[in-house]
C-alpha cells in the first residue's frame, strides 16, 4: 500500500477545504499527532477512521485511494457517466434502449 500517496491526498484535500490539521482531527475525533502521521505516510488509518476522514473532507474513498486502485466497477461507471453526460437526449434514449435489450437478452439466455 502506498501510505505516502494516501497521506498526501488527505493533506491536499484538507488544505483544499481550508482545514488545519487540528480542525480535521477534531472533526474526526482523532489525535492531531495521529493525523499528521497519516498525512506523513507513517501510519495507515483504520477503516472507521478512513471513512470518517472521507466524510469530514467530503471526498470519495476512490479519490484518496486512486493511486492504489486498479480499474474497477467504480471507474467503469464513472466512464459511462461521462459518456452519458456528453450524449444528446436522443443518444441517451438509444443507449438506454440498447442496454435494456442486452439485459433482456441475457435474462432470456440465463433461463435456458
Amino acid at each position: 500500500m502506498d501510505e505516502k500517496g494516501l497521506g498526501k491526498r488527505i493533506n491536499m484535500a484538507r488544505k483544499d477545504r481550508g482545514f488545519t490539521a487540528d480542525k480535521l482531527s477534531e472533526l474526526c475525533n482523532i489525535n492531531a499527532t495521529y493525523l499528521r502521521q497519516i498525512e506523513g505516510g507513517t501510519k495507515v488509518p483504520s477503516l472507521p477512521v478512513f471513512v470518517t476522514i472521507c466524510n469530514a473532507l467530503k471526498v470519495s474513498p476512490d479519490y484518496l485511494l486512486r493511486d492504489m486502485m486498479e480499474d474497477n466497477e467504480v471507474s467503469k461507471i464513472q466512464e459511462l457517466e461521462k459518456l452519458w453526460k456528453n450524449a444528446s437526449p436522443s443518444q441517451q434514449e438509444i443507449a438506454a434502449a440498447m442496454i435494456q435489450a442486452v439485459l433482456e437478452h441475457k435474462e432470456k439466455q440465463d433461463l435456458f
